[in-house]
């Protein structure tokens, strides 16, 4: 990476050291706000820089199973063009583990909810990732549409960051 790169790019994309992935799986905790705008967003950002990676995402816990992402969620990534409404939430299955490259997680809880269903699996746990190195990505699940919009923003920088390195492999 050159010097100049560094200072152009965010926090969370300066350590970033894996190669490019062929596939990426994006958790929350009930896949219908943060992983849903995540996996729209990285889909957005590997179209506009002409890689090759398949996305995906997930929820630790199945309780929206089937559910398409929260009308706010579809709301807020439609103002910036991108349609995910045919998304389906999912719960993550150990057999993700074996499909996916990466696994990127919202917050600290999804990362230990993730690593505790790895287990002492080292090859899987070290696909494990936050989305944000610096802190978590809040949930706007109990909030109003604002959050929706802090949430894009830093999806989407976050989404950027990860293309822009993935790109450079």
């Amino acid at each position: 990476m050159h010097v100049e790169s560094i200072f152009r790019m965010p926090m969370f994309a300066q350590n970033r050291t894996m190669s490019t992935p062929a596939r990426v799986l994006a958790v929350c905790l009930g896949n219908i706000c943060r992983s849903p705008m995540a996996e729209g967003l990285l889909r957005h950002h590997i179209q506009t820089k002409g890689l090759r990676i398949k996305v995906d995402s997930a929820g630790t816990n199945g309780y929206h199973n089937g559910e398409a992402p929260d009308p706010r969620a579809q709301a807020e990534m439609r103002r910036h063009g991108m349609e995910i409404g045919a998304q389906e939430s999912r719960q993550i299955q150990k057999s993700d583990f074996e499909r996916f490259d990466l696994i990127l997680v919202m917050d600290s809880s999804n990362r230990r909810d993730i690593l505790a269903l790895a287990g002492d699996r080292e090859e899987w746990r070290s696909k494990v990732h936050m989305f944000l190195d610096e802190g978590d990505v809040p949930d706007p699940y109990f909030g109003g549409n604002s959050g929706f919009v802090k949430v894009h923003d830093l999806l989407n920088e976050a989404a950027a960051s990860w293309t822009d390195k993935w790109r450079g492999s």
